[in-house]
């Protein structure tokens, strides 16, 4: 087997690798609030903890994109590849991180339905998962357009961050006795906004894999 051939198929092992991690993040992210609506408590505990496994990927996946550029010295067009690679994956682990962060605020709230804060924190989460399924899609498949779809997309979750906000300070003039749950839905909401922030990252490489040029990726 040619030097060339070894190389295509780590590079097709890579793909595999940061695919797998980004599936089983959309999923989690899927679950998660279907668990919220069912009130299933051991489900949203199971994606918590699932955290760990998606940051071992991620480890994996940094160790395989850098062997190859140390090991294989890949030419240009394959360098941009191997490093978009590398650094999708950190977005795509932390909007892990965001979902984990949310299922412990979900256990702490109580399992209730956050549409009792604000009537946009669904469809803002709803926006942000499709973000995320986007860009995932965009990178895996090398979709220059859908990632351009995703990131002038992500005015639509910043928008929806400012009215749940502005629901919740309505409810905080008026008593007081909610004030940490009403704290925990604002998180909750910055968590999405995030998320919907890593989106446009992830789509900002696969631009970079196209093109070479990167200029908003943006460091959270």
């Amino acid at each position: 087997m040619s030097p060339r051939t070894t190389f295509e198929n780590e590079l097709k092992e890579l793909h595999n690798h940061v695919t797998d991690m980004a599936w089983q993040v959309e999923k989690n992210y899927e679950q998660l609030f279907d668990a919220l609506a069912r009130k299933d408590e051991q489900e949203i505990i199971r994606i918590k903890e699932d955290d760990k496994e998606i940051n071992q990927r991620q480890r994996e996946v940094e160790s395989k994109c850098l062997l190859l550029i140390t090991r294989q010295q890949p030419v240009i067009g394959d360098l941009r590849v191997v490093t978009a690679s590398l650094k999708v994956v950190t977005d795509i682990e932390r909007v892990g991180d965001h979902l984990a962060d949310m299922a412990e605020l979900f256990l702490r709230m109580g399992l209730k339905e956050v549409s009792v804060y604000s009537q946009h924190l669904m469809p803002m989460a709803q926006a942000a998962r499709k973000m995320v399924k986007m860009a995932v899609n965009a990178f895996v498949n090398r979709n220059e357009q859908v990632a351009r779809e995703v990131i002038a997309g992500d005015d639509e979750v910043d928008e929806l961050f400012n009215k749940v906000k502005n629901d919740l300070i309505e409810i905080l003039k008026k008593e007081t006795r909610d004030v940490d749950d009403c704290i925990d839905a604002l998180m909750i909401a910055k968590y999405l906004e995030k998320i919907g922030d890593h989106a446009v990252n992830i789509s900002e490489w696969e631009l970079f894999q196209e093109t070479g040029n990167i200029s908003k990726v943006r460091v959270l």
